[in-house]
């Protein structure tokens, strides 16, 4: 059985750092550049990125949110049952990451003031703009050894280490925070309470050939299971499983 994975963000916060941790691994995956086109979704990754901390205060909303995952971490220390020494390693861990994520320096900004990258950043986004006719800074780049290159887009990564490390512990927390539940979708609808939550993560059985659309926001959301396959239809019943984070 072949299980397909979503996941859905309830409010604004939550879609920027799902967004973020898309960028960021698309950047890990093709750090390597062992593919002659892998520095096309390197550099688009990290132009993406960049664009979207400099609309948004990142680096403190994290450390806030840090923070409030943080205090709910210790209200657990009160109850029975609960394993202080594994609680009080996530706050430990928490900490420093945090820690990290202030000391850093401006999120991005040594990235934004790198001669080479601003030189082709622009062109990204014209399509078919990175020939070498256009772009020959990055052609010559690119005909540099596999090490160097290498140990260049290493460098960049580097500078979001910081970030990149306390978002993983964020989402982590709060993908950990719900339990999967079996659910029923008649006719191919579901809705229930958000209970100011902000994630929905659904697993479900790829045979029923549908994938959900989701609409919602911290109080209530509603899912419905749309057929892949133009004219197919969607069974009376779709069970799937539902983490409400």
């Amino acid at each position: 059985m072949q299980i397909h994975r979503y996941e859905h963000p309830l409010n604004e916060k939550v879609r920027i750092y799902l967004r973020l941790e898309h960028l960021l691994k698309q950047l890990h995956d093709s750090n390597d550049l062992s593919d002659p086109w892998q520095y096309t979704i390197f550099f688009n990754a990290l132009f993406d990125l960049l664009e979207l901390i400099e609309q948004i205060p990142v680096k403190t909303d994290l450390a806030k949110a840090l923070d409030k995952q943080s205090t709910k971490l210790k209200a657990w220390l009160d109850y029975d049952g609960v394993d202080p020494t594994a609680i009080q390693s996530l706050l430990d861990n928490m900490s420093h990451a945090q820690k990290n994520l202030l000391a850093a320096p401006r999120l991005g900004q040594s990235l934004r003031e790198d001669r080479f990258l601003s030189s082709i950043r622009q062109r990204f986004s014209i399509p078919g703009g990175t020939c070498s006719f256009d772009l020959p800074a990055l052609h010559f780049w690119r005909q540099l050894p596999l090490e160097d290159r290498q140990q260049t887009t290493q460098a960049w990564l580097d500078q979001l280490a910081e970030v990149d490390e306390a978002l993983k512990l964020w989402l982590h927390l709060v993908r950990q925070s719900a339990q999967y539940q079996p659910q029923s979708a008649h006719n191919g609808f579901f809705q229930n309470d958000a209970s100011l939550s902000c994630l929905l993560r659904i697993e479900i059985d790829a045979s029923y050939g549908v994938y959900p659309v989701v609409s919602g926001h911290r109080s209530h959301f509603s899912i419905r299971f749309s057929p892949y396959e133009e004219g197919s239809t969607v069974a009376s019943n779709i069970d799937f499983k539902l983490a409400i984070c």
